[in-house]
C-alpha cells in the first residue's frame, strides 16, 4: 500500500548520488531535483544512495541535506532520507521529553503500528544512540503515571508473532474477557494488558471482530462510552495502531492541519513514516471520514518545497 512512485528504469545509486551532488553545487540548491530523486526511492534504495554518496564525496548525505536545506522542508527531507529505524528511535526519544497526549501517540505508533522486526531495530538503535534502553526510559519516566507507564513499557517491549494464524475459540474467549473488564471500567486489569500487549495483530483483529458480534459495538466505541480517562484514550489509540492503523494516522493528519495553524512536525511524521507502508489506505480512510482528501488539505495548508515533498510522498489522489 505504498505511494512511492519509483521510476522505471531505476537509475543506479551512483547516478543518483552524482545528481544529488549537482543539486547541491553552485549558488543555490536545486530542491526540486533532490525531491525528484529521494522522494521517489524506497528505504532500501535510499540506504544505497546514502552509502554511495558517502563513498564518493567523503561526507554524509544527511549532513549535506542539513546544511543545504532549511525549515520544515529540511526536517521532512532528513526524516525521509534517514534509516527508518533510526528516525523512529529519535522521534521517540524526543517524545519522551514532552508532556501531552500527542507525544504519547509517537510511543504508541512506534510500538504498535510497526512490524516486530522494525520495533526490535528501533530499540537496538535507541540503545546505541542514547546509551539506555527505550524500555527503561519509559518505565522510569516521570512524564507518565501508572498504569499508563506500565502499559507503554509493555507495548514497547513486545515481540509479537507475525504469522496470520488465528485461534478462533481463543478470540471469542478473549473478546468476552475484554468486554467484562470494560463493563467494570477496569482497563488496567492484567488480562486486558496481557491481551493488548502480547497477542499478534491477526489474533487481535479476530478478537475485536468477535467483540463487536458479542456486544453490538466496536471495542474502541465501547471503551470511549465507559471512560474518558487518559489511559482509556491511549488504550484506544493502541488498539487502532495495532488493528486499524489507517484510522489513527488519518486522524493524526487531520489533527495536524485543523485549527488556526498547521502542526508541521506532526504532519511530517505521519506522511514520512507511513508513505511506504499504508498511505493508500490512510487516504481512503481520510476521504471517508472527513469528506475531503489528504492532497487537497496539504495543498491548502502548506507551501513551497515542503508542500512538494509531502505531495510526492502522498502520491496522486482522485478529487
Amino acid at each position: 500500500m505504498s505511494t512511492i512512485d519509483v521510476p522505471n528504469p531505476l537509475p543506479s545509486p551512483k547516478e543518483d548520488a552524482e545528481e544529488l551532488r549537482k543539486a547541491f553545487e553552485g549558488w543555490g540548491t536545486n530542491e526540486k531535483s533532490a525531491i525528484k530523486i529521494l522522494g521517489r526511492r524506497t528505504a532500501a534504495q535510499r540506504a544505497e544512495i546514502r552509502r554511495t554518496y558517502a563513498e564518493l564525496y567523503k561526507e554524509s548525505l544527511l549532513d549535506r541535506l542539513h546544511s543545504e536545506l532549511s525549515g520544515d522542508f529540511r526536517k521532512a527531507m532528513i526524516q525521509w532520507t534517514m534509516d527508518p529505524a533510526e528516525r523512529d528511535a529519535k522521534l521517540v526519544h524526543e517524545a519522551l521529553k514532552k508532556k501531552g497526549e500527542k507525544a504519547i501517540w509517537i510511543v504508541i505508533e512506534v510500538s504498535c503500528a510497526s512490524t516486530p522486526d522494525h520495533l526490535i531495530a528501533v530499540r537496538r538503535i535507541y540503545r546505541s544512540l542514547f546509551f539506555s534502553s527505550l524500555e527503561e526510559d519509559i518505565a522510569s519516566s516521570s512524564m507518565y503515571k501508572e498504569p499508563l507507564r506500565r502499559f507503554l513499557a509493555r507495548l514497547v517491549s513486545s515481540y509479537r508473532y507475525t504469522d496470520e494464524y488465528v485461534m478462533r475459540e481463543l478470540a471469542k474467549f478473549e473478546a468476552s474477557v475484554l468486554h467484562n473488564a470494560i463493563k467494570k471500567n477496569d482497563l488496567h486489569d492484567e488480562d486486558v494488558l496481557r491481551i493488548i500487549t502480547t497477542r499478534n495483530k491477526s489474533q487481535l483483529k479476530a478478537t475485536f471482530l468477535h467483540y463487536k458480534q458479542l456486544t453490538g459495538k466496536s471495542i474502541d466505541e465501547d471503551i470511549e462510552s465507559h471512560s474518558s480517562s487518559q489511559f482509556a484514550i491511549m488504550m484506544v489509540r493502541a488498539i487502532w495502531c495495532l488493528a486499524f492503523p489507517e484510522k489513527h494516522f488519518a486522524e493524526v493528519i487531520r489533527y495536524s492541519i485543523e485549527g488556526l495553524g498547521t502542526d508541521e512536525d506532526t504532519l511530517t511524521r505521519a506522511v514520512v513514516c507511513r508513505a511506504e507502508i499504508d498511505m493508500k489506505k490512510i487516504k481512503e480512510e481520510y476521504k471517508s471520514a472527513f469528506k475531503t482528501t489528504v492532497t487537497r488539505d496539504i495543498i491548502g495548508d502548506t507551501s513551497g518545497d515542503y508542500k512538494e515533498i509531502l505531495l510526492t510522498l502522498v502520491g496522486s489522489e482522485e478529487p
